[in-house]
């Protein structure tokens, strides 16, 4: 099939790249020169424009930094013809950002208003599971435009969940890093506390990564250099998941926390940490990287 691929930056050019090699027809754009001169080094078709690419395209695929972007890239902006007006009658649309709930059943109403079908499916894993086809999917829409898509996720992912209806992939996904956020900044006030106490990075990891301390936060992304070799604490915090993509995710928790009521006293408070972390160089950091500011070490 052929398939518009829409935001060629450090997610999305592998993740273009890998539906190429699963033998789909795919044309890309990025508003970055440089992105869409990369894409063409790695081997993927790339158009002048966006409604170049998805011009009878009967899949579109996008992966923004913004709802925003979204919903102004199906609409078209300043009078010129958008996606939904482009693309081949009866299309696949499958936004890959990661965006607020409400933005997404925006961009369903839209599609489906168009003659198209929606289907809104962030994802996690980082620039290695776009790299190595090992992302997770978190899908929200209709049963049979989730089955329609599946081989497309299968050749860029590992794990697909069909989460429900519109808007409730990216309500996992606000969701999850909400968990995820939390436990990172646990984890890195229990190994400041440790060191306080005297107990090594090791030590504690040994303990913690075998008992009810166990997490994600702590196994893979270890903030301290050492018990996990392949953390970002051991490259200087280069990210994995930037400081400033946490902070954004956990905006868009705040919004959901604030549209549904929930009292959430541990999301905001890890928003506010992270809003901070990301106002200095941590926005440029993994997110791991603040085990610093607990420390003290400002960044």
């Amino acid at each position: 099939m052929r398939i518009a691929f829409l935001g060629l930056g450090h997610m999305g050019l592998p993740m273009a790249k890998n539906l190429a090699t699963s033998g789909h027809e795919v044309v890309g754009f990025d508003v970055f020169p440089a992105a869409v001169d990369a894409a063409r080094e790695a081997g993927v078709a790339v158009a002048h424009s966006g409604t170049d690419a998805a011009t009878a395209a009967s899949v579109v695929i996008t992966m923004f930094q913004t709802g925003d972007q979204v919903l102004g890239a199906y609409r078209g902006v300043d009078g010129a013809d958008g996606l939904l007006a482009v693309a081949a009658s009866d299309a696949l649309f499958v936004d890959c950002s990661t965006i607020a709930v409400d933005e997404a059943r925006a961009a369903h109403a839209l599609a489906e208003a168009a003659g198209h079908r929606s289907l809104d499916a962030p994802v996690s894993g980082g620039v290695v599971g776009a790299e190595n086809a090992t992302l997770a999917f978190m899908v929200g829409g209709t049963d049979e435009d989730f089955e329609a898509a599946r081989p497309l996720f299968e050749a860029m992912g590992r794990r697909v969940v069909h989460c429900g209806g519109a808007g409730l992939g990216q309500a996992a996904k606000v969701c999850n890093n909400m968990i995820l956020a939390v436990s990172q900044i646990a984890v890195a006030e229990a190994f400041v506390l440790g060191e306080r106490l005297g107990l090594s990075h090791q030590a504690l990891f040994d303990v913690a990564s075998n008992a009810s301390g166990q997490c994600w936060a702590l196994t893979t992304n270890c903030p301290v250099p050492g018990p996990v070799p392949t953390s970002p604490a051991n490259r200087d915090y280069q990210p994995g998941f930037a400081g400033a993509l946490m902070n954004k995710d956990l905006g868009l928790a705040e919004k959901a926390i604030a549209a549904t009521g929930v009292e959430a006293k541990m999301g905001r408070l890890a928003r506010e940490i992270y809003q901070e972390f990301a106002d200095g160089e941590g926005a440029g950091q993994d997110f791991s990287g603040i085990i610093n500011t607990i420390r003290g070490d400002r960044v």
